[in-house]
């Protein structure tokens, strides 16, 4: 990090876990040191899931923090990915979302690769009548493409360029593991997909989904239709190294429902056109109306009644963040409970009637910190720990982000 960012921002970290120096989310030159230091480093990246690329030279685009990646299923049947880069002047190898070939070929310049990402031929490297190309040092195998070791678990598939990244499972731990597997039991089929940009630093909706609290308060229509409430059962899980965790809002007792402290109001005459929206089917038998589980650093999985989704969120400036949204349903979904996951989809998104206000909440904090350079977010709900509690009043999740974030940023 150079010495003028270390000056701007390490000078600026209190003791602990609680606050947060506001220059964090501002600063551009964090991006690069992010990139370099963080999503290359020692951590797992989402990339896909393994059921969008099931036959040989299937593949699809993604990223690793603002790097382009392309994945693919090789002739062996194994999984590879590598920088969506051609080695001649830096063009994108693949230009679509996804398709299926034998080999890759830049359009630029005919430079081509393999399904592992491996440059097997350029076009005139002999040179035209015996005239002009390459010089007779230039060797293809001497040139490869930057390529990622590769995890799948429960049909995700994560890449990393560390060697010094643990196993998937050691990284995300057993309780994320668990919800992972379970949710992931059977064979994910993606239902949907768009990205929605949002006005922010990428940390901030990091936070944003480890924030296990704010639903209740922020998401009207959470607390006004009974759906996610700090009164009904549940908590949070933090994997021991702070990067991960999984919080779990249960389906409320009749108890618990009878003891709704009015934190909204229920009675103001509002009611749905469709009371089937919230229909929901206990499809895993765990009473699970509500979760959000993370891997750190930009992987994030939901479970809002008989909605799947995984958002992956990636930098695209200081105060800009591309939210990509992929909605998933198990392929033998019965037609009625597909059905049922479409209709529920209208509760996640940048429109979702749970999820629109996440849309614009980090921007607030951009435009109420703008000119506090010397102030610090405060997360000190909970406690000061990373430890998991049978609680969601807590900002446990968040401080365990900032533990990694530092961890890797030397901060």
């Amino acid at each position: 990090m150079d010495q003028a960012t270390i000056a701007r921002v390490h000078g600026q970290w209190p003791k602990g876990l609680t606050q947060v120096p506001f220059p964090v989310y501002q600063d551009p030159a964090l991006l690069e040191q992010e990139q370099r230091l963080l999503f290359e480093g020692p951590v797992w990246n989402y990339l896909c899931i393994e059921s969008e690329i099931p036959n040989v030279g299937d593949w699809r685009t993604t990223f690793v923090g603002r790097m382009p990646v392309v994945v693919v299923r090789t002739e062996t049947g194994d999984i590879a990915a590598f920088e969506n880069r051609c080695l001649h002047r830096g063009a994108l190898i693949c230009l679509d979302n996804a398709g299926n070939a034998r080999d890759f070929t830049c359009v630029y310049h005919a430079w081509r690769y393999d399904l592992s990402g491996n440059l097997k031929s350029i076009a005139f490297r002999k040179g035209v009548n015996g005239k002009g190309g390459m010089p007779d040092s230039f060797h293809p195998e001497d040139h490869t493409t930057r390529k990622l070791r590769i995890a799948t678990i429960s049909g995700i598939v994560f890449g990393t360029f560390s060697d010094q990244t643990p196993t998937i499972e050691d990284f995300i731990g057993p309780d994320v593991a668990a919800a992972l597997r379970l949710t992931a039991s059977r064979k994910l089929q993606v239902i949907g997909r768009f990205t929605e940009v949002l006005p922010n630093n990428w940390k901030l909706y990091a936070e944003n989904v480890r924030d296990t609290y704010h639903a209740s308060l922020l998401h009207v229509f959470f607390a006004t239709f009974r759906i996610n409430r700090l009164s009904q059962g549940g908590g949070v899980n933090v994997s021991a190294n702070g990067a991960c965790h999984v919080s779990t809002t249960l389906a409320p007792t009749q108890e618990a429902d009878d003891s709704y402290d009015g934190m909204r109001s229920v009675d103001d005459g509002l009611k749905l056109s469709d009371p089937s929206m919230l229909d929901a089917e206990d499809e895993h038998g765990d009473r699970v109306r509500q979760q959000i589980l993370s891997v750190f650093p930009s992987f994030a999985m939901q479970r809002t009644y008989n909605v799947m989704a995984i958002r992956q969120f990636v930098p695209r400036g200081v105060d800009r963040t591309d939210l990509n949204w992929i909605y998933l349903g198990y392929a033998d979904d019965t037609p009625a409970l597909r059905r049922r996951r479409l209709k529920q989809l209208n509760l996640a998104g940048p429109a979702g009637f749970v999820s629109m206000e996440d849309g614009c909440i980090g921007n607030f904090v951009e435009r109420g910190a703008v000119a506090a350079p010397q102030g610090v977010s405060l997360l000190e709900m909970g406690g000061d720990g990373t430890e998991s509690q049978e609680t969601r009043a807590t900002e446990t999740a968040i401080r365990g982000f900032w533990k990694m974030w530092r961890a890797i940023m030397g901060q």
